[in-house]
């Protein structure tokens, strides 16, 4: 998939396009990175509103590919967009940060996504 940064995007618009390819999976943004296997406070999250003009980005396109870890696809967001984002999970009703499984592909991500939200239906 092609992610497209500019500054006439909401992160929402992101996120929707990013959840049309892996729909048990979103991004957030955050003020600051994350530390290893550490969570982003919820404090340091940007709302989901946010037009990315009045965040400081690098506009660009990005190839994201399900084979890509959760690592390197947060890291190519911080490297090429000057962007702090974080991969949740869906479980069920609830969205999981994946600080421990980041080494997990995005395609492994979502699948276990699916199956966690699926549970019990």
């Amino acid at each position: 998939m092609q992610l497209t940064i500019n500054d006439n995007r909401t992160i929402e618009d992101i996120n929707n396009d990013f959840m049309t390819v892996f729909p048990y999976l979103k991004i957030q943004f955050f003020k600051h990175c994350h530390k290893e296997n550490i969570g982003s406070p919820k404090k340091e999250m940007i709302p989901i509103t946010t037009k990315m003009n009045v965040i400081n980005h690098t506009n660009g396109v990005m190839v994201i590919l399900e084979e890509q870890t959760v690592e390197e696809v947060e890291q190519l967001f911080k490297a090429h967009f000057n962007l702090n984002v974080q991969v949740f999970r869906k479980s069920g009703n609830n969205w999981l940060e994946t600080t421990l499984t980041d080494s997990w592909t995005l395609k492994k991500q979502n699948q276990e996504g699916m199956e966690l939200s699926n549970l019990g239906r």
